[in-house]
């Protein structure tokens, strides 16, 4: 028996990248996963591969910004059964300082990063209330524990999915839902594409990272396994928050 066998997943940004790690991993542990995203064409490529190892798993086009179109993915992921997972995973990163970003990408950045998580929450909050208990997973960042030049927007978005995740914790614990978030450091995903991956070798694990090492960690936080485990913030990131190495 799988560890996840009859959970329902939402999974956010599930058309590539990160996302598309979280999805396979899950449908491996058993659950059935709703892989939702602005991105049709990967999508449905994604979820028909998947589907085609057995696993119980659809393309839903979701826009994260928008109540009604979570509650077009909730029942969509209702056919399988009440939603007793999700993984807000979908992100968009704007490069900018504080003073130099224009008001159109800050709105667009905390819409997806930090407005999109919070009505994901409302959305499946009623499903793990009659299912008796579920388990979320907010996809932050390192820039989320640590500020980070350039990154005003992404960062402090980020730093707002930590927060946001603390609070969920603590108003949804006595419903039997557990919250927490996950702290990506560097990952070889799209979003990092035509990063230096020579800028990592000053970290304590001298790397990028992989999508699957991200999905690992998802996977232990929505099983019984963390059933003790909420408002935490895990950092998977190759040590990118402790510093680089001092040369030499």
């Amino acid at each position: 028996m799988a560890r996840l066998d009859g959970r329902v997943a939402i999974v956010t940004g599930g058309a590539r990248g990160m996302g598309a790690a979280h999805v396979r991993r899950l449908a491996a542990e058993g659950a059935a996963v709703v892989a939702g995203d602005v991105l049709e064409a990967e999508g449905k490529a994604l979820a028909d591969e998947v589907a085609g190892t057995g696993a119980r798993v659809r393309f839903v086009t979701l826009d994260v910004t928008s109540a009604e179109s979570w509650a077009g993915a909730v029942e969509a992921a209702n056919e399988f059964g009440p939603v007793t997972i999700l993984v807000n995973n979908a992100g968009v990163l704007v490069q900018g300082s504080v003073d130099s970003t224009p008001e159109a990408d800050i709105r667009r950045v905390y819409d997806v990063n930090l407005v999109g998580p919070f009505l994901g929450i409302q959305a499946v909050v009623p499903d793990m209330r009659s299912a008796g208990g579920g388990a979320i997973v907010n996809i932050s960042s390192a820039a989320g524990l640590v500020p980070m030049p350039g990154l005003s927007a992404y960062a402090s978005s980020k730093w707002g999915v930590r927060g946001l995740t603390k609070c969920a914790a603590l108003d949804l614990g006595h419903d039997g839902i557990r919250v927490n978030s996950i702290h990506p450091g560097g990952v070889r995903t799209p979003m990092a594409a035509g990063a230096d991956e020579a800028m990592f070798a000053a970290y304590a694990i001298p790397r990028i990272g992989e999508p699957e090492e991200i999905a690992a960690a998802v996977a232990y936080l929505v099983s019984d396994e963390a059933a003790f485990v909420t408002g935490a913030e895990l950092a998977v990131d190759g040590g990118m928050v402790l510093g680089v190495l001092p040369p030499g």
